[in-house]
């Protein structure tokens, strides 16, 4: 008899699983090796109020679905706190300039899905990053890229940084 009820409630443990609190929201199933915590654009832009991090947008909006917008709607959390820590580490002027809002490139680490984040270029962020992080190569679009010991990768797009978040960087 006990075993049929687990066996009900397996669909229901791998089901979606969403941890409810004010703008946080757990995305994944019980079998993902890992589950990814999305936010909202209210929660990362505190985050981001909290350790001096800026952020614009050539619309000067926060509207998901326009490209002239930054948005924050749905970043993963790990992404928001590598940002602090990157922050937190330079001691630098931080601005973002793309978060989730559409226009970027596609793919799974993409900034729709979360794991990227632009950063307007000054010559302290990228005196840091190009003096503590490895050299590891030319992306597929020529852009150079270095790697943090974390693993999260920096890619040097000429106006901007563009920042793959794997993690939050040693947060």
């Amino acid at each position: 008899m006990r075993t049929d009820k687990v066996r009900k409630l397996r669909p229901l443990m791998t089901a979606l699983a969403l941890v409810v609190a004010p703008g946080v929201a757990v995305v994944g199933t019980a079998t993902d090796a890992f589950a990814v915590t999305k936010i909202s654009h209210a929660t990362a832009t505190q985050m981001f109020r909290d350790v001096g991090i800026t952020w614009s947008s050539s619309g000067g909006c926060s509207d998901r679905n326009n490209s002239t917008c930054t948005s924050f709607d749905q970043l993963n959390l790990a992404t928001a706190q590598g940002a602090q820590t990157l922050k937190r580490a330079t001691g630098c002027a931080l601005n973002i300039t793309g978060g989730t809002e559409t226009g970027h490139a596609s793919g799974t680490y993409s900034h729709w899905n979360g794991y990227k984040l632009d950063y307007g270029k000054n010559t302290c962020v990228t005196s840091y990053i190009k003096n503590t992080f490895t050299y590891i190569g030319l992306r597929g679009d020529g852009a150079p890229q270095y790697q943090s010991g974390s693993g999260n990768i920096y890619a040097d797009e000429g106006s901007h940084w563009d920042v793959l978040y794997y993690n939050c960087g040693g947060c």
